[in-house]
């Protein structure tokens, strides 16, 4: 019998009852009769901890059970076996579900009890272990604990606070290491780091260290400080402290070394303190400069402390050996002075890595500026330009037009390893290294790099298709995703046309393979489920796509290759039988993310009918809302923590569904968040808790933790954050006494403090500030925070008219390129006149940065378009790049404006279409602007035409649409349904939808999901004839475009199987048009309701006896599995 087998059944065979002791042991070892009377105690897990350990040097022999039964029956032990397996079960239970209890039972563990679990836990070697017919997958139980927040929680506080006294220090390391790198939350806090060892041995400590150097970006800027501190005690002990005094320091390069990225956090008096020697010894190590590499949030004045020292000590600072050892306190350099130009060159080479800061990028492009100019000294652009390393970002567009094809094509293996191109340079520098390569070929396009963006439509089309194929498979297929829809288009067009369609679509990887049109994956064979591993696939796609393979394909082999999942249809899933179900659901599982709200209805539907005793717990908040009813007791710490695991919008779209589970949720909790095991129970869950659950229910221990979770939520409430302000003061106390690592901490909240606290913040840590409004939306969300930057930067810089400026300029404060940088959004606080009174240089370089911001008004807007009429001369002298850089900007350009602008190009009509505040006659002028310019009329457009004129195709009247040619119409139909356009639009491309799909009633799931908002056009009877099973396959976003008149023609069968996303976007005007049966449909949709009503094996629900729920389908623990029995259980015969 397997050693751990007999140690579960041991146990089992044990009661947990009143007792009469005997003194009559001897016939069982010392450690074993410990444990038999742990067990009578109920200690189960000492019990279970001395088994192990006194298995570890005993051999089990045969007759070993029938001793510990007959010490029993010597005891006078009364027990029945039900009631056994209930006792233990209930103790494994609650000690799994609940990690304090956990961890007062670790507490109580003496040092070897705590040795055992430590070592079955974290040094086990196995990855399975077998007994007879049972495996069990030991690294998969690890794992599960591993994800368990509140458990893992539990191991990271009791090895803190027993594991240096009972094991190694070097174990204990490990140990910690294995918790903090395997969980998905940081239990790395302020309060926590006064618990490690202040004394270690020299080894235990690096590695220690280490982790915590690994671990530094996912820790909050207080645990860093608090890291830091702990550090600079241990290492200040191990200093020679007879040598150590008030102008010495205790930083020798082996302390630099071993603090890493924490050197950061040496205050700035200390740095000028370090010995020269030790300084120039750590610059001497090889690993210094990739240390140096990673300093992101060092700041100038610390990284211009540390140039200082490092210049002081010998190094020759202009040596480019030298320069090449500073990582990024090259960002800062600031000796200037009579630097030769190849001095410059060596610097911008480095300063390539700048973009990696957290700040000062303003400071940096500065920087790179005045070394650019060095670097040209009796130089032209056209010789050096290889040489200058990502500072040709800076370059103006006229500066880049100026360069001579040849020297583009020279400098490319410089140009295409740069980021951050705005998009007109890019469009330049294609253009001229186009120019003279002469013909696109495959090798040219693949030297470009990023540069490949900038690649017209046009060009890409008249490639050779094979050529086209090549870059597809290519290196260059990484930049596809960045190239704009029209370019995408232009590619797949040509290669269609080429008859190699079918070969070339097995190669087409990631998010390209989505713009596939349905109508062309009709037309290719060929297709298999391993094709399709490495697809992105939109769900029109997957459906046709996995009908298709599931006519010789495998399930299994399909629904575990790549996002195939999306085509599983309803149907699909209630024809599965029950075993298939439940083997395969971990599929769905994995995948979770990839389904539709519908589907995940489906699947809970489905578990509910074939296994509702171990239905995961989250699949409850999708089944309608009487459901939640069997949430309580036992099954409330799983329900919370998977769907804390789980995107609430995919389980439930409706808000009235959103609010019962939120309030199933508060019950669990009995009404309150007492701790920090609540917050890691809660998970995402913490995002979408209402406001007066906040408001009194979350104590200040538990907000300190949630904290940091709650900066990670995408769509908080005004209220919400409102009331996370109140928890955050009352936490930290007034803004005046923050620290500027409590503000980095407070991060992006820091935008709902009153105008008079942000104006102390700004005041004492200004670059902070900064650094975190460059994270804040637009303006309506953060307007005193911006404000407050207009004028922290503003009073930063002084203000002194130009000698060029302008008469009416004079006295005025002109915006400069560092204010603009810093300024991002905050940019919207500029005056129409200083906007105006901007030099022609500052615009030319900050337009597209300017083209961003999303708060400025008309006024400003004209402002700026008028001071780019001022600099770039008369509109029809605007070339493509000039009007691509506007963004915005665009908007304030008049219909008579428009017609003089040369639009020939898609590409540029592409970026224009982006904007979405076009008015209708700007964009009939646009429209006519392209088709008189290229030589087109609406009958000869081609599909990239098509896409890249985007919702200006909102502007076409009747007659236009209808000249659309239907082939080009269905290579971009799927682009077009993405267009939010008026009812009647939509009608008109119903129109033409139907030449390419047949007729609107023949469509299938497939056709309604690549059509989308274009299915708003549909008439009532074409509505009325739709199956109800198809309704689910409307995109959501087409339900919202029916008209409420051609909406209320639905019967209320239909509408009760629109499935819950569907019906969530049911708009108040469609509803005021819906009677009450229809209404009552309605209803049923939003609450997840089945429409019918398939046979189930199971008859009555018995979940009231459930006593665990598994993500995996079975009536165990989920996954929990501590130590053993707890899996086994369900196996044994009782």
């Amino acid at each position: 019998m397997s050693r751990l087998l007999k140690i579960c059944f041991l146990l089992i065979s044990m009661n947990h009852a009143e007792t009469t002791r005997s003194p009559n042991s001897e016939d069982l070892p010392p450690l074993l009769h410990k444990a038999v009377e742990e067990v009578i105690t109920g200690k189960y897990l000492n019990a279970l901890l001395d088994i192990l350990h006194f298995q570890s040097s005993n051999v089990w022999t045969a007759d070993m059970l029938t001793k510990v039964m007959a010490y029993f029956h010597a005891q006078e032990v009364l027990f029945t076996l039900s009631s056994l397996q209930m006792s233990i079960k209930s103790y494994l239970k609650n000690l799994l579900y609940q990690p304090r209890q956990l961890l007062s039972e670790f507490q109580q563990l003496d040092q070897q009890q705590f040795q055992t679990a430590m070592k079955c836990l974290f040094n086990s070697r196995k990855d399975r272990l077998e007994m007879g017919h049972i495996i069990l997958d030991w690294d998969k139980t690890r794992e599960m604990i591993f994800q368990s927040p509140g458990v893992n929680r539990t191991l990271f506080l009791v090895t803190l606070d027993k594991c240096f006294l009972a094991l190694s220090a070097l174990d204990c390391v490990d140990i910690l290491s294995q918790i903090l790198r395997m969980s998905a939350v940081n239990y790395l806090q302020p309060g926590v780091i006064g618990s490690l060892p202040n004394v270690l041995q020299e080894d235990a400590f690096r590695n220690l260290s280490t982790v915590f150097k690994d671990l530094y970006d996912k820790t909050s800027a207080n645990t860093q400080r608090a890291l830091y501190g702990w550090m600079k005690r241990i290492l200040q002990k191990s200093y020679n402290m007879s040598e150590f005094n008030e102008s010495t320091s205790w930083v020798s390069a082996e302390n630099l070394w071993i603090l890493g990225r924490y050197m950061v956090h040496l205050p700035l008096e200390e740095i000028l303190k370090i010995s020269l020697d030790e300084i120039r010894l750590f610059i001497s190590y090889d690993n210094a400069t990739k240390q140096l590499d990673t300093v992101y949030d060092i700041t100038p004045a610390l990284a211009q402390a540390f140039l200082e020292r490092i210049n002081s000590s010998g190094f020759d600072m202009r040596n480019t050996s030298t320069i090449y050892r500073l990582g990024l306190l090259v960002c800062f350099y600031d000796d200037m002075e009579q630097m030769d130009a190849a001095v410059a060159r060596a610097l911008l080479h480095q300063m390539i890595k700048c973009n990696q800061l957290r700040g000062f990028h303003a400071e940096v492009q500065r920087l790179k500026s005045q070394l650019l100019n060095i670097a040209m000294q009796n130089q032209t652009l056209n010789d050096i330009l290889g040489s200058l390393s990502d500072a040709v970002v800076g370059l103006t567009p006229s500066q880049l037009e100026s360069l001579s094809p040849e020297a583009v094509h020279n400098a490319i293996a410089t140009l295409n390893q740069v980021s951050g191109w705005a998009k007109s340079q890019v469009m330049i520098l294609s253009s001229k290294y186009l120019s003279y390569e002469k013909v696109l070929s495959f090798y040219n396009v693949s030297q470009m790099g990023a540069l490949v963006t900038g690649i017209s439509t046009q060009s890409f089309y008249s490639m050779n298709p094979k050529e086209l194929s090549q870059i597809i498979r290519g290196t260059t297929s990484q930049y596809l995703a960045d190239l704009l829809p029209a370019q995408q288009q232009g590619i797949l067009r040509k290669i269609a046309a080429s008859g190699d369609f079918s070969s070339s679509v097995k190669d087409i990887q990631g998010a390209f393979f989505k713009e596939i049109p349905l109508s062309d994956l009709w037309k290719q064979t060929g297709y298999n489920s391993l094709m399709m591993k490495e697809k992105e696939l939109r769900r029109s796609q997957a459906l046709y796509l996995y009908e298709l393979l599931s006519k010789k394909n495998y399930p299994v082999d399909l629904l575990s290759a790549g996002q195939l999942v999306k085509g599983v249809t309803c149907q699909l899933i209630e024809s599965m039988g029950t075993d298939f179900f439940l083997n395969t659901f971990k599929f769905f599982e994995k995948k979770l993310h990839l389904l539709s709200p519908y589907q995940v209805n489906c699947l809970a539907w489905k578990f509910w009918e074939v296994s509702n005793a171990s239905i995961p717990p989250f699949l409850l908040s999708v089944l309608p809302t009487e459901h939640l009813q069997y949430v309580s007791g036992p099954l409330c710490v799983p329900f919370i923590e998977s769907l804390g695991k789980t995107e609430m919008g995919l389980l439930n779209p409706s808000l009235h569904k959103k609010n019962a589970v939120l309030q199933k949720v508060q019950e669990c909790l009995n009404g309150s968040i007492a701790d920090e095991y609540d917050v890691d129970l809660l998970g995402n869950l913490i995002c979408h808790l209402p406001l007066a659950f906040l408001r009194g229910r979350m104590s200040l221990k538990a907000m300190a933790t949630a904290f940091h979770r709650f900066k990670l939520c995408q769509q908080l409430s005004h209220e919400q954050k409102t009331e996370i302000k109140y928890k955050l003061l009352e936490l930290y106390g007034s803004p005046n006494n923050w620290t500027a690592e409590t503000t980095l901490d407070v991060g992006p909240f820091i935008a709902l403090l009153s105008k008079a606290e942000l104006d102390v913040l700004a005041e004492k840590f200004p670059d902070i500030i900064l650094q975190i409004a460059k994270t804040i939306g637009p303006i309506s969300s953060a307007e005193e925070l911006l404000s407050t930057v207009f004028e922290s930067v503003s009073s930063a810089t002084s203000s002194i008219d130009s000698p060029l400026a302008r008469p009416d300029c004079l006295g005025t404060r002109a915006p400069s390129s560092d204010e603009i940088i810093k300024l991002a959004e905050a940019n919207v606080f500029w005056s129409v006149q200083e906007l105006k009174c901007m030099d022609a240089l500052t615009f030319n370089k900050n337009v597209e940065l300017l083209g961003t911001v999303l708060g400025f008004n008309s006024s400003q807007l004209i402002a700026l378009k008028e001071k780019a009429k001022q600099v770039w001369g008369s509109l029809p002298d605007w070339k493509s790049y000039h009007i691509v850089s506007l963004g915005r900007i665009a908007l304030a350009l008049t219909e008579y404006e428009i017609e003089e602008l040369d639009l020939h190009a898609i590409d540029t009509i592409s970026v224009l279409s982006r904007q979405t505040e076009w008015t209708l006659t700007q964009a009939r002028a646009i429209l006519q602007g392209f088709l008189e310019d290229s030589g087109q009329t609406i009958s000869t457009l081609r599909s990239f035409d098509l896409v890249g004129l985007g919702a200006i195709l909102c502007a076409l009247n009747t007659t236009e649409i209808m000249s659309i040619r239907t082939a080009e119409f269905s290579a971009a139909v799927a682009r077009i349904g993405q267009l939010f356009c008026s009812t009647r639009v939509l009608r008109q491309f119903k129109k033409i939808t139907e030449s390419v799909f047949g007729t609107a009633t023949s469509w299938n799931s497939s056709v309604l999901q690549e059509i989308g908002t274009i299915a708003g056009g549909l008439n009532e009877d074409e509505l009325k004839a739709f199956d109800k099973n198809l309704m689910p396959y409307f995109q959501p976003v087409a339900v919202r475009y029916i008209s409420p008149e051609i909406f209320q023609a639905l019967s209320p069968e239909q509408i009760a199987n629109l499935g819950p996303e569907n019906a969530a976007m049911v708009t108040r005007s469609q509803r005021e048009h819906l009677n009450a049966s229809q209404l009552q449909s309605l209803q049923l949709a939003l609450e997840g309701a089945r429409t019918s009503t398939p046979e189930t094996q199971n008859g009555e629900s018995n979940i009231q006896e459930v006593q665990t729920l598994a993500p995996s389908g079975t009536p165990c623990l989920s996954g929990f599995g501590i130590w053993f029995c707890v899996v086994f259980t369900p196996h044994l015969p009782f």
